[in-house]
């Protein structure tokens, strides 16, 4: 198993439960009022570029 899961795959399984973009932001947006440092650790985690990071922690602020 790997150590990681691709954002792909994050995406998938949220979408496999129902969530389409709009409450995939609102779970960004509640990750970063909640949990600033666990959202970039997390996003991180998935690889993210720092630039990618930058711009989804911009936009769930």
């Amino acid at each position: 198993m790997q150590p990681n899961v691709t954002v792909e795959e994050w995406v998938a399984r949220f979408r496999a439960i129902g969530l389409d973009q709009a409450a995939m932001q609102q779970w960004h947006h509640l990750f970063e009022t909640e949990n600033p440092a666990g959202h970039q650790s997390f996003l991180e985690w998935l690889g993210l570029s720092n630039e990618r990071i930058a711009e989804i922690r911009a936009k769930s602020a």
